[in-house]
């Protein structure tokens, strides 16, 4: 997927996420992230906005370190109109950023650029999914985005050797898209992580289905209805209790 279709998505799912918060009340609680109200997810997101905007605005390149604060959110008179304002300024930086943008990143990508459009626009994408369970509402993603949301997340995120998820001894997760026409194996091992762009026949658990069901799955934000499984189910019990995002 590329730099203006990312873009777009961060565009089109930060507007959703607004009107799916506001139909739903700041005080709603959300289904998907417990421990939040629909206030906390909206302050959450904008600050994650801002954040990733001071790197494509200042260029800076060192990682984030202790004297760094997130963005104070106003009441919540104001906090629809502040979310909003940090979105499009992060749209706006991006569509403005050069080609070239030499800042900090923390995931495989082409560039920086390319790099922050792309998170932010599964970040927002996800945290809209939370915003619609809060309101009652049905997310509409592009089965296109959901393939390259969970590409980022295996061979991104957990390429990575942080976290806990990790099997003694090792095991193979394969995930089909029925829709899309993708695939990508997991070896979680003992002590990390390895991703192949193909869903190997010899996998111990094969999870097949439409890619948006899946994004949702491995983003912990879906359940396994409408899924295939075969093989051993326990490997997805293993995922929905250890596959936590750690950040940079």
């Amino acid at each position: 997927m590329d730099f203006d279709t990312h873009v777009q998505h961060l565009a089109d799912h930060g507007r959703a996420l607004a009107e799916s918060a506001a139909a739903a009340g700041l005080e709603a609680p959300t289904p998907t992230c417990p421990e939040w109200a629909v206030r906390d997810l909206v302050t959450h997101v904008s600050q994650v906005h801002r954040w990733a905007g001071s790197y494509v605005t200042t260029g800076r390149t060192t990682p984030p370190n202790a004297d760094d604060r997130p963005a104070a959110a106003p009441d919540d008179g104001e906090l629809l109109d502040w979310y909003r304002a940090g979105h499009d300024a992060l749209v706006t930086s991006l569509r403005g950023a050069p080609a070239d943008l030499d800042c900090w990143s923390f995931l495989p990508a082409p560039s920086p650029r390319e790099f922050w459009a792309r998170r932010q626009a599964h970040e927002t994408a996800i945290h809209r999914v939370d915003a619609d369970r809060a309101a009652g509402r049905e997310s509409v993603i592009d089965p296109a985005l959901a393939a390259d949301g969970i590409d980022e997340l295996l061979h991104g995120f957990f390429a990575r050797s942080r976290g806990s998820l990790l099997s003694d001894p090792a095991r193979k997760l394969a995930i089909r898209t029925a829709d899309t026409g993708d695939g990508w194996t997991m070896t979680i091992g003992s002590d990390k992580r390895t991703t192949t762009s193909t869903a190997d026949d010899d996998a111990d658990t094969t999870v097949t289905g439409d890619a948006v069901a899946l994004y949702l799955l491995l983003w912990n934000r879906g359940g396994r209805d409408g899924l295939t499984v075969d093989g051993d189910e326990t490997l997805l019990d293993l995922w929905q209790e250890k596959a936590r995002i750690q950040w940079a």
